[in-house]
């Protein structure tokens, strides 16, 4: 605001609808994101392992903290339907006893699932969400 002369608006509009992915590549949909990178848009590539990137960072931040790691779980649209994003992650952790079966990982799951190898000391998880559900528990509460 006080080197570019951006107003209060403007400044608002770059953080709220002009950055992150969309910012990144143009696209806010992680299905297309992937596809394009998929397809060798190279933006898309680099958004994916941004993104990827600042996962594990806070993983290993997070296991240092704790003192350890028992499981690792996948959940909302990304963490449910990304198999590229979940791999990613979870590619060269094995350092932490976190290894993934890339066949099990291979899916979109719609019920609790274990994607882990044999051999990780670290559980990883898909766990789908039902937000509506939850939304519809929580109003119905409120209003009894």
């Amino acid at each position: 605001i006080n080197n570019l002369g951006y107003s209060v608006d403007e400044v608002n509009n770059i953080l709220h609808r002009d950055s992150g992915m969309i910012g990144l590549t143009g696209y806010s949909d992680f299905r297309d994101i992937e596809s394009l990178a998929d397809q060798g848009n190279e933006d898309c590539q680099l958004a994916l392992e941004m993104a990827a990137y600042r996962i594990k960072q806070y993983i290993g931040s997070y296991i240092t903290v704790l003192k350890g790691l028992d499981a690792i779980v996948f959940t909302a649209g990304v963490g449910e339907n990304s198999i590229v994003l979940r791999k990613m992650i979870c590619d060269d952790m094995d350092f932490f006893g976190i290894e993934i079966d890339e066949e099990k990982n291979n899916i979109k799951a719609r019920k609790l699932t274990e994607i882990h190898s044999e051999n990780s000391k670290v559980k990883v998880l898909i766990i789908p969400t039902n937000e509506e559900l939850e939304i519809a528990k929580q109003s119905f509460e409120l209003l009894n």
